[in-house]
């Protein structure tokens, strides 16, 4: 019988977290909440995937430094970055001493890194694990879109890349435990647009969630938030209306991550945020300090990544979605 929750019987703390922003996130509501941020998007590097690495080895310096830790007391550091191979994860780990593993989830990469580090940790043979996401809005958009210089418009429905990496520490000694896990599967609902992200991830999250309550035999009412990340504006409403339609409400409780990290009455983000940096950041900067400070016990976080590739696009295929779901407790 395929196991659908994992629940962990060595359950991971999450020690420590440290985010870095750009520029227009910390202009955002979530602005005081940032471990670090700089005015210049490039870090002080000289191209936009090198400032990806740079914000990937700060998140992860800080984090350790939090954690009154260095290189030898990791066991492992899992990473992943929206960029082709993940060169932002590659080249910004390699002042590191640890044994690195790359992951490739896009938006979900956060949640999925957590999952595999606390199945690591769960297992006995780890007993620090790392884990670091990132994602730039400039090299994103050249990447997938057009390069910033092409000056093209975007559509109502696109979401706006974080510029942002957040890192976390997981062992034994902190607040807040990663106490269950469940894997995503891969749902394709033909949706080709690159511009409407949303609408490409939705239904995998919404599978995720299905098969999490139904396995779990709870219901949306037992948990202070249910956080996706990130959906934006448009693929959150896919997501309640389906869920709703379905018999399961989440209208109380649920936030998208996609739409804390901006204010899109006063800043120009469309449908709002996207990106590893997006959900890696506000579960760092928000969710885990209001779990950390009891205002939540029991949160569920679910990573949605749309899994597609330049080439991909290019010959016109369509958009798979994932989801990834850990449950979060104090």
């Amino acid at each position: 019988m395929q196991k659908e929750i994992i629940k962990l019987k060595r359950a991971p703390s999450i020690i420590s977290s440290y985010s870095v922003v750009g520029k227009k996130e910390n202009d955002g509501p979530l602005g005081d909440y940032f471990d670090e941020y700089s005015d210049d998007n490039k870090f002080g590097m000289d191209t936009w995937e090198k400032a990806e690495g740079e914000m990937q080895k700060r998140a992860v310096m800080g984090a350790m430094k939090k954690a009154n830790l260095s290189d030898t007391g990791v066991d492992v550091l899992l990473s992943g970055d929206l960029l082709n191979q993940c060169v932002g994860s590659n080249y910004g780990l390699l002042d590191f001493n640890i044994p690195y593993v790359g992951l490739y989830g896009a938006c979900s990469t956060c949640a999925e890194g957590l999952a595999l580090a606390s199945c690591l940790y769960s297992g006995g043979d780890f007993d620090v694990c790392g884990t670091v996401t990132s994602s730039h809005f400039c090299s994103s958009e050249r990447q997938f879109r057009f390069p910033l210089e092409y000056g093209g418009q975007r559509t109502p429905t696109a979401q706006w890349t974080v510029t942002g990496s957040g890192a976390y520490i997981l062992g034994e000694g902190g607040k807040v435990k990663i106490t269950e896990v469940m894997l995503g599967k891969t749902v394709d609902m033909g949706i080709t647009d690159i511009n409407n992200m949303g609408a490409a991830m939705a239904p995998a999250c919404i599978d995720t969630i299905k098969r999490y309550f139904k396995a779990s035999e709870l219901s949306p009412s037992d948990f202070d938030l249910i956080a996706t990340g990130d959906l934006g504006y448009e693929g959150s409403e896919i997501l309640i209306d389906l869920l709703f339609k379905d018999g399961i409400d989440i209208r109380k409780n649920h936030n998208d991550c996609g739409l804390m990290i901006f204010d899109r009455k006063t800043q120009d983000v469309h449908a709002g945020g996207s990106g590893c940096g997006c959900s890696s950041v506000v579960l760092s900067c928000d969710i885990l300090k209001k779990l950390e400070g009891g205002v939540y016990k029991n949160v569920l976080f679910i990573g949605t990544g749309a899994l597609m590739s330049p080439m991909t696009l290019f010959q016109g295929m369509s958009i798979p979605g994932v989801a990834h779901l850990i449950r979060l407790e104090r």
